[in-house]
């Protein structure tokens, strides 16, 4: 027999000879049964340990000069686009008249021939067909009393309509339909603008704006500034020839602050499509918002409060540690791609809204039931969108829901635990056939 080693006092598994053990049909039994409970927990621990849980926090924005991007796609079906200009301005000071980047219209047909679409053009300041290139080099149009244009292709002329508008614009004047300008009627704009009246136009891109607070608002007309009050030309929009005028309803089939989540990444966190609280964070409100109105001196006006939001996925901190530029977003980046991190982050925005509208006659809501509620008279007709920053943020990040360690004392838990009871099991069902066998035999 080999001799004992100094570890044989600290055995706390104690052994039993093999002549000294009973096996039994019973043991046998909860043997089977407590091996298949012990691989199911098993797997049950594996898949939590495997499991990607999104674990949110709230945090102040210390970001700072950062921009956000605005995507929108909202249809006017009772409006021209050559009548419709956006604008963007907010509280530093930073205005952009007559958005031209990153924004296309698109000319729809009447209602009464059922909207579809008839020409997509991209904004731009100077298309090919206005740049006048079939003009004598020598040709100086005239601005017809107004300033040249800064931005003029030749400097002190307006050799197109497009700069005589500008030109306008630029001294605050109302420009009418062009019919008595002689860059307009080469152009045929009267005519152009006369075969547009009973369309619709859908307008539908991206804008790049300062994360602060602003506004940015569709209405009808050439918009300048005057003096400290942001004016429209609504000559056209008022001396419209089409029946009943036109009118701002408007569908808003999508509009975003930032990035939205990709397909997949929204079944896998939200449960192929469920209501959970991803999904739930990044429903856009506004999405699919329709308004009708037949009154052409009306007024939409949407405020929005918007919070930033990011989101980590598992891993990012090791990319990110590779990558010190991803803690910085490049401005420099293509409309359309900014708020997305190298290392699979993403900045984006939710946000909720509160809507109101109302006629620019002013007038109660007698017809609500509300005659204690009174409307402002004046105002510029169109669809105004305000918007706020919170100063929290909201990080959703994804975590493992088990570290590795663990998921090896649940292992450990589950083999365990299982163990022992099957033990008491199987030691409960041995004293019970014990005694039912001595309680059998003394009857007999």
């Amino acid at each position: 027999m080999a001799g004992k080693s100094r570890f044989t006092k600290l055995d706390a598994f104690t052994k039993t000879v093999e002549d000294a053990r009973i096996r039994t049909t019973s043991g046998g039994i909860v043997t089977i049964v407590s091996l298949l409970v012990v691989l199911f927990l098993s797997w049950g621990e594996w898949r939590d340990y495997r499991k990607v849980v999104i674990h949110p926090e709230l945090v102040v924005d210390k970001g700072r000069g950062e921009r956000m991007e605005i995507h929108l796609n909202i249809t006017f079906p009772k409006v021209p686009c050559e009548l419709l200009t956006l604008d963007v301005m907010d509280v530093s000071g930073e205005q952009q008249h007559g958005v031209q980047h990153g924004v296309k219209k698109i000319r729809l047909r009447p209602q009464s021939e059922g909207g579809g679409e008839i020409d997509a053009k991209i904004l731009s300041l100077h298309a090919a067909d206005e740049s006048a290139t079939h003009l004598d080099p020598s040709y100086c149009g005239p601005c017809y009393g107004a300033p040249a244009p800064y931005n003029a292709k030749k400097p002190g002329c307006c050799s197109t309509c497009e700069e005589v508008r500008e030109a306008y614009a630029q001294a605050s004047w109302a420009f009418g339909d062009g019919a008595t300008m002689e860059q307009c009627q080469r152009e045929h704009y009267t005519e152009r603008l006369a075969e547009q009246r009973h369309e619709g136009c859908r307008i539908e891109g991206g804008l790049r704006v300062n994360k602060v607070i602003g506004n940015f608002h569709i209405a009808p007309g050439r918009s300048f500034s005057n003096g400290n009050m942001h004016v429209h030309d609504l000559a056209q929009w008022w001396s419209t020839p089409v029946p009943g005028g036109h009118s701002f309803s408007h569908i808003i089939h999508s509009l975003r602050f930032g990035p939205q989540l990709p397909d997949d990444l929204v079944r896998k966190l939200g449960g192929n499509g469920k209501n959970t609280l991803w999904t739930n964070h990044h429903l856009n409100p506004l999405d699919n918002t329709k308004q009708e109105t037949d009154d052409p001196n009306y007024n939409f006006m949407y405020f929005v409060k918007i919070v930033p939001t990011s989101y980590l996925p598992l891993g990012w901190e090791k990319q990110a540690a590779q990558n010190k530029a991803t803690w910085e977003q490049d401005h420099s980046v293509g409309l359309g791609a900014y708020g997305y991190g190298s290392d699979g982050s993403m900045e984006t925005h939710q946000y909720s809204v509160t809507s109101h509208k109302r006629s620019l006659t002013g007038g109660d809501d007698s017809k609500e039931g509300h005659g204690e509620r009174l409307h402002s008279r004046g105002g510029i007709p169109g669809v105004f969108f305000s918007y706020d920053i919170s100063p929290m943020k909201v990080v959703n990040r994804e975590e493992r829901a088990k570290s590795f360690l663990g998921f090896l004392a649940g292992l450990c838990a589950v083999v365990g635990g299982t163990l022992t009871v099957a033990a008491a099991v199987d030691r409960g069902l041995f004293e019970g056939t014990v005694r039912l066998k001595k309680l059998r035999s003394k009857d007999n």
